[in-house]
């Protein structure tokens, strides 16, 4: 390089990052912001490798504590960025605690993908809805909740930097970046740091941050291919990887692409829900015919004979309390998988070329296209489900609701009704870093980060209305349709034809991007006596936004039954300054503090938050470090909340409390109580503030030998104005006290709680008095926090002749989980009660042994016990098991079989309805192996 380009770039370098600095400063000054709650920090980017445990060494002490050391000649200490920080330091360890994960321990340690051994860390102590789940609104996309404050509150990075977020909210509700589709290809390692660190990241960051990072460097090129299945059926998979990198004079880079195919498992592969019959339910209702005024069911003309052969053959008469209808047990287990199919091909790689006198301009990009199919219902039809639920039968003179199921013998092929989701997904980023002065780097970067998500959904066409029915003939005055229909048609199968004739397809498009220019620098700042003050400062500028754009035909008469789709649109601004310092207080004590200011602009709105946080490191002696930290977090207000004018969906499950009341029996005899699945509801957008949070840390690291080390940590997260949906089950036992007397009809609580739930007429001919909508909106609720400990230890030795054993043993417990929605609600400890949902503890243990060209690893997880669905009781703690072992054939070489589940068990719920297992705390899998070849070229 010139000397005249040299000096150039870093003056502009240096230039950029004080303009975007005083920017910032100048925007926080001129457009003041509601009471923060303290300064303001950074914004991290961890891109070295590093690992967990370690206080800082004899050497590593020395280096840093003695400001006039000479510089050593034979040997330099290299320095880390490690997650949670942007100040390189000698050892790994910081007063925040940091968990890492190698990437080449994800075979290794027996799990299926990347987000499986995100689940699997014991951090994640949080229940969520993943590809198992079914009836969700993200049935492709896989989410993490470390302390169980759920996925909106954990930050997920690649590479420091933020990803765009999956295009639809969790559940309906929330924002989250979705970890289904991660590639291990690159993968170096995953970092997840315990505590908020807004200060550092900014919104988001409450309950931990996750960063996956990438490769920077590569020897050779690196094919791998694995391949496996299930043992019980289903799941078939299949992974390719080739990586590499290379090195061209100044240029260098490295590379990987992934190629991954699964199928998916249907619960009727699962002997235990092949039959929602088996634990003595009624069969579902296959064909049905019922007398709308007295609600009981019409004898079927030919005693079902004419369905016999549908579900397989299970379809036969069965006499109910209201009559006999056509039913089987297996028209759920047909339809629902319980692992999503999913193709994918993932590409990353980064560039560097070296411009000389430590400057280098790079690239990174991250490239994905994913096709997932699952499927939670078959088709079914109402009469006239959307308007009165039954009409006048010319034929017959009365008024009738008819019910039918469609079986996967008149669809053709079960697949043709899968729900259908293509991801496109890319995240790239592009800049300049180097030396700025002696003692000081530098970064300036621009970055992009989209999501696009096309989902396709089989539906029945509105035509089904008459192809089962007839002809309309008319309308009687009160609006009841009028046919003349003819039984045997119900009874009948369809022709695999008849049923193509009234099948449709609802497409929906949504996307959502994260653009951002950052400008940082680190350094030394000033020599102390205890050693040199090290500073770190970032500008930070972006723009994110979401779209969800529904199929205008929805609500439109085309399909059957659809009510008109809501679409979203909406994007916000931000802006951001921090700065960080870590300053040796002595030889043995050393603080970190940073502070940081973030401020948005969306929908009308400008809204600023400043936080920080502040650490100690103690070093009394060389083996042990004793750390403490609190920091300050916030989370700006989910887009889909701002900008969703409503969300339609239903509950999981609902108990109508009015109606159990009127009943007059206890509630837990009552027919209505979690009714699955459960009312309707409309959920409306909200002004909602900020959340708040607050986390304290309190722990130790010893290592007494460079063979083993533990760490035991405290920590407690407060989030305060949780921004939550109102709760709708309070809804409704406020409804129930105000209809029933037990408050005050005409107080303000009463008329708020029976405005929002809507009824039948007591007086209808179907479902009278049942609930047919509950109306919610977001709210700041009062407060929800949590508190416990981790403790992780590692030990390795080696005997004679038997080859190197490491066990490494991780450890997360809950001793308190408090929530109140309004501040007058109950303030009380769940742990330990059954409204605790989440697990209290995690263990997760590995004991790896090495000999000769082998490789042995088994790999334990405990999780506690959790309420069983009927809440009377406990499902009791439950062990996993996997196990891998590595053959290293040659020095290029190595073959290695890994079993998932070693003793093939499935955690089930005998007082649990359908599927019989607690959906979304397990897979139900059972046993699954892999094989897998791996070559260096």
């Amino acid at each position: 390089m010139t000397p005249t380009v040299d000096p150039a770039l870093r003056a502009i370098a240096l230039a950029a990052t004080l303009t975007c600095l005083g920017s910032t400063l100048a925007l926080a000054q001129t457009t003041p912001s509601p009471a923060p709650a303290s300064p303001a920090p950074a914004s991290a980017a961890a891109s070295e490798p590093t690992r967990t445990a370690a206080p800082r060494t004899k050497s590593a002490d020395a280096a840093s504590s003695t400001p006039n050391a000479a510089p050593a000649t034979d040997k330099t200490l290299s320095t880390v960025v490690v997650t949670g920080s942007r100040i390189s330091r000698i050892g790994s360890e910081g007063p925040s605690p940091v968990t890492v994960l190698k990437g080449e321990d994800l075979d290794r340690l027996g799990y299926r993908n990347v987000s499986d051994a995100l689940s699997g860390l014991t951090q994640n102590t949080g229940f969520t809805q993943g590809e198992d789940f079914g009836n969700t609104f993200t049935p492709a996309a896989n989410a993490i909740s470390l302390r169980g404050l759920g996925p909106n509150h954990t930050l997920v990075l690649v590479n420091g930097r933020r990803v765009a977020d999956y295009p639809s909210p969790y559940n309906g509700s929330v924002n989250f970046v979705n970890i289904a589709n991660i590639p291990s290809a690159l993968i170096d390692r995953i970092e997840t740091l315990s505590g908020g660190a807004s200060a550092i990241y900014g919104s988001d960051a409450i309950a931990g941050v996750v960063n996956i990072v990438l490769k920077r460097h590569v020897d050779g090129v690196t094919l791998n291919l694995r391949a496996g299945a299930s043992q019980q059926g289903g799941g078939e998979n299949a992974r390719a990887q080739l990586t590499g990198g290379f090195e061209a004079g100044a240029l260098s880079g490295v590379y990987g692409v992934e190629l991954s195919g699964r199928q998916p498992i249907w619960s009727r592969q699962r002997d235990f829900m092949a039959d929602t019959t088996l634990q003595g339910a009624a069969p579902s209702v296959v064909i049905g015919r019922r007398d709308a005024s007295s609600g009981r069911y019409l004898a079927p003309t030919d005693g079902c004979d004419a369905g016999s052969g549908l579900f397989q053959g299970s379809t036969s008469a069965y006499s109910s309390r209201s009559g006999v209808y056509c039913g089987s047990g297996r028209t759920s287990p047909s339809f629902w998988t319980t692992q999503t199919g999913n193709r994918s091909v993932q590409a990353a790689g980064a560039l560097t070329y070296a411009l000389g006198n430590g400057l280098e301009l790079f690239a990174e990009g991250q490239f994905g296209w994913a096709h997932t199919e699952n499927n939670t219902r078959g088709p079914s039809w109402t009469s006239q489900a959307a308007g009165l639920g039954y009409f006048r039968n010319a034929n017959t003179g009365l008024l009738e609701t008819w019910t039918r199921r469609f079986s996967p013998e008149e669809i053709g092929d079960i697949d043709r009704y899968n729900r259908i989701w293509q991801d496109s997904t890319h995240n790239v980023v592009a800049g300049v870093r180097g030396d700025l002065t002696g003692t000081w780097t530098f970064e300036l970067s621009a970055s992009s980060a989209y999501y696009l998500n096309k989902t396709t959904t089989p539906r029945l066409l509105a035509s089904v209305e008459q192809l089962l029915l007839g002809p309309r003939l008319g309308t009687e005055a009160n609006g009841t349709a009028i046919y003349a229909a003819d039984p045997a048609r119900l009874f009948t199968p369809l022709t695999n034809a008849e049923f193509d004739s009234v099948l449709g397809k609802s497409r929906g498009r949504n996307n959502s991007w994260n653009q951002q220019v950052s400008a940082s620098a680190s350094g030394e700042w000033l020599k102390l006596p205890a050693g040199p003050l090290r500073a770190a400062v970032v500008a930070e500028a972006g723009t994110q936004g979401l779209t969800n754009v529904t199929d205008p035909r929805l609500g439109q008469g085309v399909f059957y039954n659809t009510t008109e789709g809501t679409n979203i649109r909406g994007t916000r601004d931000r802006f951001a300054v921090g700065a960080e310092l870590n300053a040796p207080i002595t030889r043995q004590l050393t603080a970190t503090v940073a502070g940081r200011y973030d401020r948005y602009h969306f929908d009308g709105r400008n809204e600023g938050k400043t936080t920080y946080n502040a650490g100690l490191e103690f070093r009394p002696v060389d083996s042990l470090l004793l750390r403490a930290q609190h920091a300050t977090s916030f989370r700006a207000p989910d887009m889909n909340y701002v900008f969703a004018p409503e969300t339609r969906g239903y509950y999981s499950s609902s108990t109508d409390y009015y109606r159990c009341a009127q009943s007059g029996v206890p509630l837990a005899q009552c027919d209505f109580v979690n009714v699955s699945p459960g009312f309707n509801f409309v959920r409306t957008g909200g002004d909602l503030k900020s959340e708040r949070g607050r986390s304290w840390g309190l722990g130790t690291v010893w290592q007494p030998t460079s063979s083993f080390d533990a760490s035991l940590d405290l920590w407690k997260v407060r989030i305060n104005d949780l921004v939550t949906d109102l709760d709708a089950d309070q809804v409704l036992r406020n409804e129930a006290d105000c209809r029933t007397g037990k408050q005050e009809a005409t107080s303000p609580v009463c008329v708020d709680a029976i405005s929002r739930v809507t009824r039948n007429p007591d007086n209808a001919l179907v479902r009278p008095g049942e609930v047919t909508l509950v109306r919610v909106n977001p709210i700041n609720a009062a407060r929800e926090s949590t508190w416990g400990f981790d403790l992780g230890a590692r030990y390795s030795w080696t005997l004679q002749d038997w080859g190197r054993w490491t066990l490494d043993v991780k450890y997360t417990q809950v001793q308190d989980y408090r929530y109140q929605q309004s501040s007058g609600d109950r303030d009380y400890n769940q742990v330990g009660t059954t409204d605790f949902t989440d697990w209290r503890n995690k263990l997760n243990a590995n004991l790896t042994w090495k000999v000769g060209a082998w490789t042995h690893t088994l790999a334990a997880q405990r999780n506690s016990k959790i309420p069983q669905a009927d809440e009377e009781g406990y499902l009791p703690a439950y062990w996993n098991f996997n196990g891998s072992t590595q053959w290293q054939v040659s020095r290029r070489t190595s073959v290695s079989l890994t079993v998932n589940n070693l003793f093939n068990k499935i955690r089930k719920d005998s007082t649990s309805s359908w599927p019989y297992y607690p959906v979304g705390y397990y897979f139900p899998y059972g046993r699954q192996g892999w094989i897998e070849l791996d070559h260096r070229f």
